[in-house]
């Protein structure tokens, strides 16, 4: 039976025809592993996900979460599911065989978490956030910090989440207000509000290890005077072995000690329009005065080091995004194929036919199509450069990585999630009046979409951080790597004697050449006229964007040709009529885009208030 999460061959396509992952078993971290351990992960993550998440996906929207004013009670599924996700080993998939993990590169791991996110996002939320708050222990803490906390995460005892975001604040974290005053003991007294924590309360582990940037007493203004710090909502004092989960309220920690409440309470959860089955917290903390905090990483280097877990999380959004929208294509396609309404031919006499027959729902199939996987191929990639980055030979190779990542994570953020909710919108479209409907599945994968434009960074804001620091940076170096890298896959097309890749090609080559130019002229004005220059970043991003997607897809077409008439046709056929659908009906589009933003227009910027 096929999945309707995903086509698991392309999985297998992207990883070992794209990205090449079996190359990855050379660097010694991964030499135990074969496609045969990669495809065995795979394959069980998608049981799990097929088993253990989609069936609730949909209890879960319509039974949000609830607050009683002393617990939260959710849909007893969701402890299930993230319980066989934690005893498969997916939150410890990327960590080492001495932490009990399973020692997966990122590529591979990225692509099993993919597959729980198309299940179920909201589900998912929980462990994804656990493997970054892990992460960031791994990064940061001291020993005996890692000691206490982070094994209990990494089997999913302990949950956690990352707490930025103040009311008075929301995305400029310069604002924030939250205080951490040193205590004698080494450890600060924590004491604020936050909003918009998600899984920020629940009663689905032991223990939530929360995240929390604050400010010491005395520290500099803005950003460089905010520090990081673990506050667990019960305390933890000791490390040791634990004799087993305890109740709800007071019980034992993992040492065995009193389990202590943390002085860090719920003041409501907050109810959105999608994700619904993830909690959304607003939390106190220190009401009572007595929030005890301990510093992760150094002082005033706070928000340096959640960069690190905001990156990571920035590129499980763009994951999130793509899988949404392949989920909803397939959902689409499947109805398609079944909806029977119209003819072929103007005789009321002739028989109706399958939507999937009429070239316009074929147009919104396709440009689906060419979203979800186009994007999954992104992120996939993005998580590849981890790789490249950790396991590369040389010095110059990981710097290259590194830069072509830092570079690229706005975009693996921003664009999937953006053209994610339109290919989700376009399903609905498909199923006509019955995708406006909750018979079906795809108004829910479009409500829950539209969240991942917003949070670890609006689309906005990933715009003038690409605009504004990532393609300038480094002397522009990452955008230079990103033209070799183009230029590459330009030359392998050609190379194939086609065509319509030698079209496709032709076409990236003046796209390329476009976004170059652009580039050029932004930048000069970047320094003179900051306003007008990222005034209208989001089309930058969005050209930007559209370009990269248009290079994977020919990397997959230069793949897919010379298997066009093999036992995989249908496959690689399918591969191709999607690239040639997006550089003839997609990648025009940057064409205006790139007479606007070179136009330096300064409407925006003058614009009065008043006339809005």
């Amino acid at each position: 039976m096929e999945s309707k999460l995903i086509v698991r061959r392309d999985i297998d396509f992207l990883l070992y025809e794209l990205l090449d992952v079996e190359s990855l078993t050379r660097a010694p971290r991964y030499a135990e592993h074969s496609p045969d351990t990669f495809g065995a992960a795979i394959d069980t993550a998608l049981q799990i996900a097929e088993s253990e998440f989609a069936p609730h996906n949909r209890k879960g929207d319509t039974s949000e979460p609830t607050f009683d004013g002393e617990r939260v009670t959710l849909i007893p599924e969701v402890e299930q599911a993230l319980k066989a996700y934690a005893d498969a080993g997916f939150i410890a998939a990327g960590f080492g065989y001495e932490d009990g993990g399973m020692q997966l590169p990122h590529t591979v791991a990225t692509a099993c978490w993919s597959l729980f996110k198309a299940a179920n996002i909201a589900t998912d939320t929980y462990g994804s956030l656990a493997i970054g708050v892990a992460n960031m222990l791994a990064a940061y803490g001291t020993a005996e910090q890692k000691a206490r906390y982070l094994r209990p995460l990494l089997t999913g005892r302990f949950l956690g989440t990352m707490v930025l975001t103040e009311s008075h604040a929301g995305s400029s974290l310069a604002e924030i207000t939250t205080s951490a005053t040193p205590r004698d003991d080494g450890r600060y007294a924590i004491k604020g509000s936050k909003i918009f924590i998600t899984a920020g309360d629940h009663e689905l582990s032991e223990n939530i290890v929360h995240l929390v940037l604050a400010r010491i007493p005395g520290a500099p203004a803005g950003v460089k005077g905010i520090s990081l710090f673990i506050v667990p909502k019960y305390r933890v004092e000791a490390a040791g072995p634990h004799p087993g989960p305890p109740p709800g309220g007071e019980g034992v920690d993992c040492g065995g000690a009193p389990r202590i409440r943390n002085d860090v309470s719920l003041a409501g959860l907050i109810h959105k329009m999608g994700s619904r089955g993830a909690t959304s917290a607003m939390l106190n903390f220190g009401e009572r005065g007595e929030c005890l905090g301990e510093l992760l990483g150094e002082a005033n280097e706070g928000l340096a080091c959640m960069f690190r877990m905001m990156n990571e999380a920035r590129i499980n959004v763009g994951v999130a995004s793509a899988m949404l929208a392949y989920t909803g294509y397939l959902a689409a396609l499947a109805y398609a194929r079944e909806r029977v309404q119209g003819r072929a031919t103007p005789d009321p006499r002739s028989p109706q036919v399958p939507i999937v027959r009429h070239a316009d729902v074929r147009r919104m199939l396709l440009t689906q199509k060419c979203i979800a996987e186009g994007a999954l191929a992104l992120c996939l990639y993005g998580a590849w450069l981890t790789d490249r980055h950790d396991t590369a030979e040389t010095d110059g190779e990981r710097r290259q990585a590194r830069l072509l990542l830092d570079l690229l994570t706005p975009v693996i953020k921003a664009w999937p999630a953006s053209h994610g909710a339109h290919a989700n919108s376009l399903a609905i479209q498909v199923h006509g009046g019955h995708g406006y409907t909750r018979d079906h599945p795809v108004e829910q994968f479009y409500r829950d979409n539209r969240l991942n434009s917003i949070h670890e960074g609006t689309d906005g804001i990933q715009a003038l951080d690409l605009l504004g620091r990532k393609v300038g940076g480094s002397g522009a170096a990452g955008l230079s790597l990103l033209g070799v890298e183009i230029e590459r896959t330009l030359g392998a097309a050609r190379a194939l004697d086609d065509s319509a890749l030698a079209r496709h090609a032709e076409r990236l080559a003046s796209a390329w050449r476009d976004l170059v130019e652009t580039t050029q002229v932004l930048l000069a004005a970047l320094p003179r006229h900051p306003n007008v220059a990222l005034a209208h970043a989001s089309t930058y991003l969005d050209a930007f964007g559209h370009t990269l997607i248009a290079w994977i897809w020919l990397r997959q077409a230069v793949i897919s040709q010379p298997h066009a008439d093999g036992p995989e046709a249908n496959f690689y056929r399918g591969k191709l009529a999607a690239a040639h659908h997006f550089f003839h009906c997609e990648l025009p589009k940057t064409g205006p885009q790139h007479a606007l933003l070179r136009s330096l227009d300064p409407s925006l910027v003058e614009l009065d208030d008043a006339w809005l």
